[in-house]
């Protein structure tokens, strides 16, 4: 009894604690609580169990558990082991084991109530030892059903990272090559814009290369293709025009005309007074062509203005600017410039390589502009030009001279002894270029004094 007493020390402890909280999981009462008046019948029950028969403790409590129980006053239905077995989360092995040690703890349990009554150590640690075997082995089989949750969790977790690890692969790839395609067509599109600025900038440059050939060609129309002489007339005309301004500022200032052509033309008789102005034209003439010497040169650049002082502005340091600053001090004298305006603005403009934009100014400018362009002309046709004058008294030839009066050949006192028209005055030189001869200007007229040249 010692012995048993001793040995059952601890256990009993634990079989309390046990033996609590299974009664309230499985919501039974416990046999120690039963009424008197149904202890008789529950000890008659255990007495004449016959160990013998077929039927176990633990089929009794299996088709016991498929009746309806109450419990705590409540029926209680089970649930049946088919229905269980349709678990996805064991197959039929585990839950017939999981069933058979819950059968087992049921029956241990069942035990370790009889070891009560009577009361009997001995069967009591028995019980108690089989009691915590069996809820060690539910203990295995729960710990085992977590490994394998968490196994088909970490599988199931695997696999689907691994499916999102491809599809995130294969979106990175498209991703790749959607960049990869946007780079070629940014390069594309660059390569095709600098393409389009190159077709603009070559666009722009046939633009102006066809503007440029529709001004020389109109430049050339008027120049050119309208024969040399015309351009010798429109020259010509040129000083003509600017020889009325003279006259007119002459007259205005005070100067004599008479005693200033004939200080410009001798002794020349003319068939009326307005043919003075013809000594005016020759002097300035004289002035524009003197020293020359006939080259080639390019005048589109000059003739595509129409305004000769736009030209001067736009080619300050051309062959043409230096040509008017050079022959305005040579045509206008100082003392005819300070009566004309009372001053020497003009010149002293002039003088310091710039280029008054004034009436009288660009006159003259218009008249340098036609005759520096004949010159160019006529060098660009024949290397070899050259320019040629007639002497007062020569005798007049229609080959190499033209009267700037039409009928004067015919009017004009002609030598006695050939008959033949006098030159009174040469209005304008004649020029040899190549097989082309352009006549100079003459003026016809009566002798009063010894014959002399210009």
């Amino acid at each position: 009894m010692e012995h048993a007493t001793t040995k059952s020390s601890k256990p009993f402890s634990n079989i309390s604690d046990i033996v609590s909280k299974f009664a309230k999981l499985c919501k039974l009462r416990s046999l120690g609580v039963v009424p008197p008046e149904n202890a008789n019948q529950q000890k008659n029950h255990l007495h004449h169990h016959n160990p013998k028969n077929n039927t176990s403790p633990l089929r009794e409590d299996s088709s016991a558990a498929s009746e309806e129980t109450k419990c705590d006053g409540e029926k209680v239905h089970p649930q049946p082991i088919e229905v269980l077995s349709r678990s996805n989360v064991y197959g039929d092995r585990e839950v017939m084991m999981l069933f058979d040690t819950v059968s087992a703890l049921k029956f241990a349990y069942v035990q370790l109530q009889e070891a009560h009554i009577p009361y009997k150590p001995e069967k009591i640690i028995a019980a108690d030892e089989l009691v915590v075997a069996q809820l060690e082995a539910l203990r295995k089989i729960k710990h085992a059903y977590k490994e394998k949750q968490f196994a088909k969790k970490a599988k199931f977790n695997s696999s689907a990272s691994s499916q999102l690890q491809v599809e995130i692969e294969f979106v990175e790839r498209l991703l790749e090559d959607l960049k990869s395609q946007v780079k070629a067509k940014n390069s594309e599109i660059l390569h095709v814009r600098q393409e389009l600025q190159e077709l603009e900038l070559g666009n722009n440059g046939l633009v102006e290369k066809i503007r440029q050939v529709s001004l020389e060609k109109k430049n050339t129309r008027v120049l050119s293709t309208t024969t040399l002489e015309d351009a010798f007339n429109v020259a010509s005309k040129s000083i003509h025009d600017f020889a009325k301004p003279i006259i007119s500022l002459m007259k205005a200032s005070g100067w004599d005309l008479d005693l200033a052509a004939k200080s410009i033309a001798g002794a020349v008789v003319y068939s009326k007074r307005s043919h003075k102005k013809y000594a005016f034209e020759a002097y300035i003439a004289r002035r524009m062509f003197y020293g020359i010497r006939l080259k080639s040169y390019s005048v589109d650049a000059i003739m595509r203005l129409d305004d000769p002082i736009d030209a001067l502005t736009a080619y300050p340091n051309s062959e043409f600017a230096e040509f008017c600053r050079k022959k305005y001090l040579l045509v206008i004298h100082p003392m005819l410039e300070a009566s004309f305006f009372g001053n020497l603005d003009h010149r002293t403009f002039v003088l310091s390589g710039k280029h008054p934009r004034t009436p009288f100014y660009q006159i003259f400018a218009k008249m340098a502009k036609w005759v520096w362009a004949f010159q160019g002309i006529a060098a660009s046709i024949d290397p070899k030009a050259k320019m040629f004058t007639v002497g007062r008294g020569s005798l007049f030839s229609n080959v190499h001279m033209e009267s700037v009066e039409e009928g004067m050949e015919g009017a004009a006192v002609a030598d006695e002894k050939y008959a033949i028209p006098v030159v009174g005055l040469m209005v304008m030189p004649g020029f040899k270029i190549g097989e082309t001869l352009v006549r100079s200007r003459v003026y016809l007229s009566d002798l009063k004094s010894s014959l002399g040249k210009c």
